[in-house]
């Protein structure tokens, strides 16, 4: 697994629209109709990425906490389906459920949204406040496949808690690192 970090998206950019088809109920969803009321965490993430796999039970976790406090969640796999077909929306609706995504989970098969957000790796992660401009895009926490670091989300956390608190996030943000998005050819 190649180690891929994200690419840099600045604060205060809006988020992208988009209208993706939600692999679990089948219906196409537009980005306001999923947006929080306090802010909006995207996450581009898929079925088979080591890092992502790392992470699902907190990102469950932290979704059940936060989205009851006005952030909600959304995730988006952008993978090449033909050449990585564990990625495929009908083994995405299976995994969402399996892990019990209190989310939905988009598929963007065309991959122009996860070209609009520059997203480079699974898992990226940006969280928008409420107007859609981007308050945080980083790292969920120093936490890796392997290097012993249980997941806390302690990174995101802060600037959720930030958010909510309507404070200006003012700590520096590490890129997230993971898979790299599998593009189409």
């Amino acid at each position: 697994m190649a180690l891929t970090p994200s690419n840099v998206m600045r604060v205060g950019t809006f988020a992208p629209d988009f209208m993706l088809p939600d692999t679990v109920s089948g219906v196409q969803i537009p980005l306001e109709a999923i947006q929080g009321e306090i802010g909006t965490l995207v996450l581009f993430i898929c079925n088979h990425c080591p890092y992502v796999i790392h992470i699902n039970k907190l990102l469950v976790k932290l979704a059940n906490q936060y989205q009851s406090q006005g952030i909600n969640f959304i995730a988006i796999s952008s993978n090449d389906v033909e050449n990585y077909p564990q990625d495929s929306p009908d083994l995405m609706k299976k995994h969402a459920i399996e892990n019990k995504y209190p989310f939905p989970y988009l598929y963007d098969e065309t991959q122009e949204v996860a070209k609009e957000y520059n997203a480079a790796c699974t898992p990226d992660i940006y969280l928008f406040d409420a107007n859609l401009k981007l308050y945080y895009h980083g790292q969920l926490d120093g936490s890796r496949p392997g290097n012993k670091i249980p997941p806390t989300g302690e990174d995101i956390k802060t600037a959720f808690e930030d958010l909510i608190n309507n404070k200006r996030y003012t700590h520096r943000g590490i890129p997230s690192v993971g898979c790299g998005i599998k593009w189409k050819k």
